[in-house]
């Protein structure tokens, strides 16, 4: 089993917007529901789960009740942390969900689906355990002191940023988060942290799609302008 964990319990106070950044709607749908509704097409993912702003629960289920479901979705609360987020939604599925599952991380603020990248990334979990699509960089990359000023030339070979999704095998990854104290998940970062922390490999897959991150406003403004002619690029 493959589950997606579409992780959107943020508040994403940085945009500045009315409500968190994965609910802002365009052309009258919301950001989460441009990925989901494309994952849901996917036939690498067999199971979806939702983990949302608590207070945007039945603004959710709203939007999921209008799709022709191919998987089934359902929908839990985030937490305080992304960390907790994370945790609640490997605990949705703790009671079904094998060792060998794998379990994939996409965070909402990452507007895109890259179906041949989120394919690699599966069959690089099956291998090594832990895998993350990542963007790799090809300009010049420089290390600035806190003033400003360019102190160092970073081999740009070394360096990918991380992109979504990243998965893990369940049996490997929930047993981190579940044994963990409240203190230790408010701690964590990324998931590729934890791996290099706890000794899972993590094989990075270059995305095949434009690394866009949703933070503050010209972020947003640039996903308006290219989401129908490139991120979700209609079918014909």
């Amino acid at each position: 089993m493959n589950y997606l964990l579409l992780m959107m319990g943020g508040s994403g106070t940085r945009l500045g917007a009315d409500r968190p950044k994965q609910y802002i709607e365009i052309d009258g749908i919301p950001i989460f529901f441009y990925i989901l509704r494309s994952y849901n097409k996917l036939d690498c993912i067999d199971e979806i789960v939702i983990v949302s702003n608590e207070m945007w629960i039945d603004y959710v289920q709203k939007w999921v009740d209008s799709l022709e479901l191919k998987h089934p979705i359902s929908i839990v609360a985030g937490g305080e942390t992304r960390s907790h987020s994370v945790y609640y939604g490997l605990k949705s599925i703790s009671h079904c969900a094998q060792d060998e599952d794998i379990v994939l991380f996409h965070d909402a603020t990452h507007p895109y689906v890259d179906e041949p990248g989120t394919i690699e990334v599966i069959d690089a979990i099956n291998e090594y355990g832990g895998a993350t699509l990542g963007a790799f960089q090809y300009d010049t990359v420089y290390k600035m002191s806190e003033d400003g000023f360019i102190t160092d030339v970073i081999p740009r070979q070394e360096l990918v940023a991380g992109a979504s999704p990243e998965g893990f095998k369940f049996g490997e990854i929930f047993p981190i988060y579940d044994q963990s104290t409240d203190e230790e998940l408010e701690s964590m970062t990324s998931g590729g942290a934890l791996a290099l922390e706890h000794g899972i490999k993590m094989k990075t897959i270059e995305a095949n799609v434009i690394n866009l991150k949703i933070t503050y406003p010209h972020d947003l403004e640039i996903f308006k302008k290219t989401i129908h002619s490139y991120f979700f690029e209609s079918k014909k």
